[in-house]
């Protein structure tokens, strides 16, 4: 329990350090501060959860890297090269993480009966994600040069993976219907939601606010991540 709440504490006082760093326009360090909340959670699932699943551990494992890598490119002056390969380095990680917890997802699901019963669902999911993923893109693609064309399609498959962990979040609740996939659902809702929130702080308008909100979100889905890993995935029967 104390080891908890030492983790607990120090993953509240990096959040409101994150925020008087970023009012202060201090940006490099409420950056350094945000990249410590991931590794936190992760040291607080392995501190509480003795039954750990591969899949979503190593999500949290690759998600962690990926989110410290930002020392990596304050350690010191990059250049434009650099820093292209410090990005695609750190959203392939991001991406290689989401896939991790897909596979998770995916354990809670019998695919055979969720495409017999949700095929629809499934399609219509599909074509809106494809709309957002597009939308997206139409936001990032003015900020790249010609010669980043590998940057685009890093950023492509980036959206695409975390539109479709949202897809089969939803899908898994729908047929589960229980508090491990609900927490896994509100996760999933809360990391897309402060993705989006933190491409419009990037590419539209850098305002505090946004990049506060999109932390905000991102706290509140590693909560619901670490929740779902202390919970058994039990289906609801209604017709037992």
């Amino acid at each position: 329990m104390k080891q908890t709440n030492i983790v607990l504490f120090f993953i509240i006082a990096l959040c409101v350090a994150f925020t008087f760093f970023q009012i202060s326009g201090k940006e490099y360090l409420s950056n350094m501060s945000k990249a410590l909340i991931a590794p936190l959670f992760t040291v607080l699932y392995f501190i509480n959860v003795q039954e750990r699943s591969r899949y979503f551990m190593l999500f949290l494992l690759v998600f962690s890297f990926s989110e410290l890598s930002v020392f990596v490119e304050y350690s010191a002056v990059f250049g434009k090269l650099k820093r292209n390969l410090v990005y695609v380095i750190g959203n392939s990680l991001y991406i290689v993480a989401y896939c991790f917890l897909i596979a998770e997802v995916f354990k809670t699901i019998n695919v055979r009966n969720v495409l017999k019963n949700y095929f629809i669902h499934i399609i219509v999911l599909m074509v809106l994600s494809i709309y957002i993923s597009y939308v997206l893109l139409t936001i990032v693609n003015p900020r790249f040069t010609y010669t980043e064309e590998s940057l685009i399609i890093i950023e492509l498959v980036y959206n695409i993976v975390m539109l479709l962990l949202l897809m089969v979040s939803i899908i898994s609740y729908f047929y589960n219907d229980n508090k491990k996939t609900l927490f896994l659902f509100l996760g999933s809702i809360c990391i897309v939601f402060s993705e989006v929130i933190q491409i419009a702080y990037f590419y539209v308008t850098d305002q505090d606010v946004l990049n506060i909100v999109q932390t905000l979100l991102f706290v509140m889905a590693f909560t619901f991540f670490y929740f779902q890993s202390k919970v058994k995935n039990k289906k609801v029967q209604f017709f037992a």
